[in-house]
Parts: C-alpha cells; sequence; structure tokens
C-alpha cells in the first residue's frame, strides 16, 4: 500500500486534523511531559531501566486519547515516525501557544486537499 505522504512536513497538517479535540491534546501532552520526565528521573538514578516505561506513558496516554476522545485510529500506526516527530512539533506549538492556530490552518489545507 503506497503511503500517501511522503513527507514530514506535508503529513503534519494531516496529523493535526487527527487531533482536532482538545482532550486528546491534552492526552498527548501529558504523555509527552511524561517522556521526559522518565528520561530525566532516569538519569538522575543512572537506572535505564525507567526507560522501558516510554513506549507506557507515550503511547498509552496518546492511544487513550484517540480511542476515548477522538474517537480514531492513532496515525502511528500507519506513520510511526512522522507521528513521533509529529507528537513532538505538536507540544512544541502548545507549549509556545500556536497549538489551536496550527490546528485550524491545517483543517483548510487538509480540506483543500482532499
Amino acid at each position: 500500500m503506497d503511503k500517501k505522504y511522503q513527507t514530514f512536513w506535508s503529513f503534519y497538517p494531516y496529523y493535526l486534523t487527527e487531533h482536532s479535540n482538545p482532550i486528546c491534546r491534552i492526552t498527548h501532552y501529558i504523555g509527552t511531559s511524561l517522556l521526559f520526565v522518565v528520561i530525566a528521573l532516569s538519569i538522575y538514578t543512572s537506572n535505564a531501566k525507567l526507560l522501558f516505561l516510554l513506549p507506557l506513558v507515550g503511547y498509552g496516554f496518546a492511544w487513550l486519547g484517540h480511542f476515548v476522545f477522538e474517537k480514531n485510529k492513532p496515525a502511528t500506526f500507519q506513520y510511526p515516525l512522522y507521528s513521533l516527530g509529529s507528537d513532538f512539533v505538536m507540544f512544541y506549538h502548545f507549549l509556545t501557544g500556536q497549538v489551536n492556530q496550527k490546528v485550524e490552518d491545517a483543517k483548510k489545507t487538509v480540506t483543500a486537499q482532499s
């Protein structure tokens, strides 16, 4: 099966439209924040075994947001690397107060491409 998105930046607007529900995005932000906490804790305690928690906190919260609130299938199933990168870009846009505008812009972009 050919993938529709061949570049990260062409994929990102689609990714944002798959996160239209603000609560879904919040679950992603929680998971991404916990990733940083786990990494810092692992370094601070010199316990690399804590890194095994990364998929649990990262994907656990994200998938909760998709299945319970957004009611869609996570894009990570088809675009794992683009989705991972997009999660960090979306988190950055959240931290810088840009995410709501980016989501609205993405809706227009993805609709125009359809």
